[in-house]
């Protein structure tokens, strides 16, 4: 690719938030149904019942057969689809893709007491997902003492983070300001994002825990062929 004269904005980060209208009749049900799977799989892997975190098994998909929970991976189908469109209308045709998404792995946790998830990205898969089920109200989780507006939210480091600890900053590079951003854990709202962009759930502490459904997806032409770029899936 040879850039011609001109500004040119390269490698921008796409992230796509969605609100799931049928959230307040949903997840009262997944409280209930985790509740259960959390149960019987901390039995299982002899954990702590009340543990401060917990990360259930990512099978999901195929273990939770309720009308309602196959209307909400509809959802997140229907989302993914919509965000990597946007994300890639300057990459596809001109008449765009006929998408196949695919849901790798779809897991739920739960944390309280200062339970927090450490920095990462997640592998094998172009996009990724968080869907906030439950946490504390604004205006109660935000006053708490120790971590105050940052209980519990997902924060989400841009490609220049890393370069940026030793580097100078002035007016000229001020667009890369913040090079993070924090996501409040808002029941209902789903955040999409791509797989390799670096984010962690800081501590949260509540009266209610954080709930939250993670999942991977990767998305491919419906015909089984990447035609955008001239090479088969195996």
């Amino acid at each position: 690719m040879s850039l011609a004269p001109g500004f040119h904005s390269l490698w921008p980060t796409r992230i796509g938030v969605h609100r799931y209208p049928l959230a307040n009749d949903l997840n009262p049900l997944l409280v209930r149904v985790f509740g259960t799977l959390r149960a019987t799989q901390s039995h299982a892997r002899s954990e702590a019942p009340g543990a401060a975190f917990f990360a259930s098994s990512d099978d999901l998909l195929q273990r939770i057969q309720l009308p309602e929970w196959q209307a909400f991976v509809r959802f997140l189908v229907e989302c993914l689809r919509d965000t990597a469109t946007q994300a890639n209308r300057e990459a596809w045709p001109a008449e765009g893709a006929d998408l196949r998404v695919a849901i790798n792995g779809l897991w739920f946790q739960a944390s309280n007491r200062g339970a927090f998830h450490e920095v990462h990205t997640h592998g094998n898969c172009s996009w990724s997902g968080v869907y906030c089920v439950q946490a504390d109200a604004p205006e109660q989780r935000t006053t708490h003492a120790t971590h105050g507006a940052r209980n519990g939210v997902t924060r989400f480091y841009g490609p220049p983070f890393n370069h940026l600890a030793g580097a100078h900053v002035d007016l000229g590079n001020a667009y890369l300001q913040p090079p993070q951003v924090e996501v409040p854990p808002v029941p209902g709202q789903l955040v999409l994002f791509p797989s390799w962009l670096a984010h962690q759930a800081l501590p949260y502490d509540g009266v209610l825990d954080r709930v939250i459904v993670s999942f991977n997806a990767s998305v491919h032409a419906a015909s089984g062929s990447d035609r955008l770029h001239g090479y088969s899936a195996a």
